[in-house]
């Protein structure tokens, strides 16, 4: 049938090429001669086709991946909307894991049959370990959590999400559906423990029920989506003969730590985020009796002490009224009624540096705890600025006066650009010059250089300067020999 839209075929109609209808007319014009031969046509060249380069194998492979993976994404929003629907949620504590996982493989199976869905073993059981890890879990960060290697988890928006192994940064594989899903399982975790974040109140900090520290931050403050960060909780505890073998510092500084905290000198771990202070601290506590009544005070508790008789205490933010408050400086006030011989504040960044100092001077000899600064000096202006910001109107002297008796050594730790942590100098606050705090430094890390592969080469040595606190060592049972003091060569 003739289409309007078609164009006519040329014996149908078609008007003649313009070069054929000139032809005809010459033809008629021209004397009638003898026809010649007609000229062989001149066969067309053909434009010869160059294939253009395959994509590489493992280009194919990637993408290949990346629709397997957008394909298992699908499932599982819509498994796990099915399994909202046919789970009893309230029943789900008491539940035992392997019914649970049993019930979600049903659910799933009978999902997919009516989906038309073959999915292969592995897959399948993938699908159901991310099922569980949403339903009772904290969804796709799960596996990190479980994952020994990483020590922080770095949530940056949805598509981004990266780790922190052995001191260095990767970005991994793992995302969020979307931010709604990231969104879900924030409120997962806040929900938790009591609290919530909404564009109100668009950040919080919690602890996770391993006691791995939590903080988040979500839009409109995160402009790009929502900002999560977990510093987990290590359940092994690292000792000084471990940190000692990771090369953290030398059976000479450790040596020189013992005494010092078994004397009950007043120690403040100082150093940079991710510097090892709270792992530091602990392992210093170790040589804390086991007779002695030991305090500690955290905004998160991280702190794992070894002793017999620790009372641990958490600070806790308002609720969402702006009431019911606990800060650290009101459990220092309390603690210093609670008999305690030691008294260890896990960070000090505000105004209860005031009590802590005065703790430090009034008989609680021994307490310790970690500011962020990088250096020994700039441990004691940080301390200055705290008692500052307090509101507290005293002469710079007598706050340098207060600081100079409270304070006894201050162990600098140290991340390098390697990643390694290292304890990278020992200083003890010996007393007042003038206005000036005076200082020596016992023990530091000398960086000799740098290997090809970017590793820090370094040692550690002694100043040669003599303890300020021999005397007391030596009173005490701790006659250390001179010779731990003596540089290297």
């Amino acid at each position: 049938m003739f289409s309007r839209f078609k164009k006519p075929d040329t014996e149908a109609g078609r008007p003649a090429p313009m070069a054929a209808v000139t032809a005809a007319g010459a033809a008629a014009r021209a004397p009638v001669a003898a026809a010649a031969p007609a000229a062989a046509p001149k066969p067309m060249l053909q434009p010869r086709v160059v294939p253009g380069p395959k994509p590489p194998a493992e280009a194919v492979a990637a993408d290949k991946e990346k629709r397997r993976k957008e394909r298992m994404q699908e499932l599982k929003v819509e498994l796990h909307k099915r399994l909202l629907d046919n789970l009893n949620l309230a029943a789900l504590e008491h539940a035992s894991e392997g019914s649970l996982r049993a019930e979600i493989a049903s659910i799933t199976a009978e999902a997919l049959d009516e989906m038309s869905v073959a999915l292969n073993k592995e897959d399948r059981t993938v699908l159901h370990q991310e099922l569980y890890d949403e339903v009772m879990g904290l969804g796709p960060l799960e596996p990190l959590l479980k994952d020994e290697t990483v020590n922080d988890i770095l949530v940056n928006g949805p598509n981004r999400v990266f780790v922190e192994r052995s001191g260095k940064l990767e970005l991994t594989d793992i995302t969020f559906k979307d931010e709604r899903h990231l969104l879900r399982i924030i409120d997962k975790i806040v929900s938790a423990v009591g609290r919530r974040v909404d564009e109100s109140n668009p950040y919080c900090d919690a602890r996770l029920a391993d006691g791995s520290r939590f903080n988040c931050m979500v839009p409109p403050v995160a402009v790009d989506g929502s900002l999560v960060s977990i510093r987990k909780f290590k359940k092994e505890k690292l000792g000084v003969p471990d940190l000692v073998r990771f090369g953290a510092f030398t059976e000479e500084m450790a040596a020189y730590l013992q005494a010092a905290v078994s004397t009950r000198l007043n120690v403040i771990v100082s150093g940079g985020t991710g510097s090892g202070k709270t792992t530091t601290l602990n392992a210093l506590s170790s040589f804390i009796d086991n007779t002695e009544r030991v305090l500690t005070i955290e905004d998160t508790a991280e702190l794992q002490l070894q002793q017999v008789h620790v009372g641990r205490m958490e600070s806790r933010p308002p609720n969402v009224e702006g009431k019911g408050a606990v800060t650290q400086r009101d459990c220092l006030r309390n603690a210093l009624r609670m008999r305690p011989d030691r008294i260890i504040v896990g960070e000090t960044r505000g105004e209860e540096v005031i009590d802590m100092l005065q703790a430090m001077n009034t008989g609680h000899d021994g307490s310790m705890t970690t500011i962020h600064a990088n250096s020994a000096r700039d441990g004691i202006s940080r301390l200055e600025n705290m008692v500052a910001m307090a509101g507290i109107e005293m002469p710079i002297k007598a706050v340098r006066s207060q600081i100079a008796s409270a304070v006894n050594l201050i162990v600098q730790a140290s991340r390098l650009q390697d990643g390694s942590r290292r304890m990278v100098s020992i200083t003890e606050i010996t007393g007042m010059e003038g206005e000036v705090i005076s200082m020596q430094e016992i023990f530091r890390y000398e960086r000799l250089g740098v290997q090809p592969d970017g590793k820090i080469i370094g040692r550690f040595n002694a100043t040669g300067v003599r303890s300020h606190y021999a005397e007391r060592f030596r009173q005490w049972g701790y006659d250390l020999p001179a010779s731990i003091y003596e540089p290297i060569a």
